[in-house]
C-alpha cells in the first residue's frame, strides 16, 4: 500500500519501490501483504511486486485479498455502490490478482470485511464464493480481515483458516480475546496498522523504552507486537530501504519484562 501511495499520501518513485521489494527478499522477507485495488494514478502494487520479484522464490508467500472494494477508486464510493462481495466480483478481484501478479494460483486470499459497514454484509457467501475458487485450484489457503470474533467462529465452520488480519497495536487491543483465540487454534494473526497506520503511535512511555534500547518507537511497538504471541506476523509499510532495514531490525530487538510492564 505504501509504494503506491494508495488511498492517499506521497509515493516513492518507481525505482525505489522496486528497490525496496528486492531489497525486502534480500533480507529475508518472505511474506508480502498486497492487494490489486492498491492502485493509484496507475501505480499498482501487484505489477510493482511483478515486476520486482517474478519468477518468485520458492519460499515467497504473496497474501491478497478481496472484499467489497473492486477497484482503488471505489473507497470514494458510498457504501451501497460498492459491490466487491458479489459472486461475480470476488472472482474478478482474484483474477485480477492472479493476472496482476503473473501466477495461477494465490498463495492466501483474504477476504476482507467490514468496508460497508459492521456487519452490514453477511461473511458466510462471500467465504463460501471464495471456497469454491479454491476447490478450483485458484487459491491455496483462505484467511479473513478486519473481522469481529463471531465472524471468526463462523468463518471456521465454513472453511479452513489460514490467518486473521485485524487492526491491533499496542494502543488499540480490543482483539486481545481473538489473537489468543487464532493461537490456541494454530492460526495466523496479522495486525494492520502495526504501529499506528495514519495515526502513528506515541505516548511517553513507548519512547522511554525506546531510548533505553537505542531504539525508535515504532521499533519497540513491532518488537512487543512480536513478544504478544507467537502467531502474531508483521506487516508494517514501508516506502523507503532505510525504514525497511529498520524494520526489519525490530525483530531482533528483544524486550524485557520489565519493558513489557511499562508498556502496560
Amino acid at each position: 500500500m505504501k509504494l503506491t501511495g494508495w488511498p492517499r499520501g506521497d509515493r516513492p518513485s518507481r525505482e525505489t519501490a522496486l528497490t525496496v521489494l528486492r531489497r525486502a527478499v534480500e533480507l529475508g522477507v518472505n511474506h508480502i501483504d498486497t492487494s490489486h485495488y492498491y492502485s493509484r494514478d496507475g501505480v499498482a502494487a501487484n505489477e510493482l511486486i511483478r515486476e520486482a520479484l517474478h519468477p518468485y522464490p520458492d519460499d515467497l508467500v504473496i497474501v491478497t485479498k478481496v472484499g467489497a472494494l473492486v477497484e482503488g477508486s471505489d473507497i470514494a464510493l458510498p457504501a451501497e455502490q460498492k459491490t466487491g462481495l458479489t459472486p461475480a466480483n470476488l472472482r474478478r478481484g482474484v483474477e485480477a490478482n492472479l493476472r496482476s501478479l503473473g501466477v495461477d494460483r494465490l498463495d492466501v486470499v483474504n477476504l476482507r470485511m467490514g468496508d460497508l459497514g459492521p456487519g452490514a454484509a453477511p461473511l458466510s457467501g462471500p467465504l463460501e464464493t471464495l471456497l469454491a475458487l479454491r476447490e478450483e485450484g485458484l487459491i491455496r489457503h483462505l484467511g479473513i480481515s478486519n473481522v469481529s470474533a463471531a465472524e471468526f467462529a463462523e468463518a471456521r465452520k465454513i472453511a479452513p483458516i489460514a490467518c486473521v488480519q485485524n487492526l491491533y497495536n499496542l494502543a488499540q487491543r480490543d482483539d486481545d480475546p481473538l489473537v489468543d483465540a487464532c493461537a490456541e487454534a494454530g492460526i495466523a494473526y496479522v495486525p494492520f496498522f502495526p504501529v499506528g497506520g495514519f495515526q502513528p503511535l506515541a505516548a511517553e512511555r513507548l519512547e522511554a523504552v525506546a531510548a533505553r534500547h537505542g531504539a525508535t518507537a515504532p521499533q519497540v511497538a513491532l518488537a512487543w507486537l512480536l513478544a504478544r504471541s507467537p502467531n502474531i506476523l508483521l506487516i508494517p509499510g514501508t516506502s523507503s530501504p532505510a525504514h525497511l532495514e529498520e524494520n526489519i531490525a525490530a525483530g531482533a530487538l528483544k524486550l524485557s519484562a520489565e519493558d513489557i510492564a511499562e508498556l502496560g
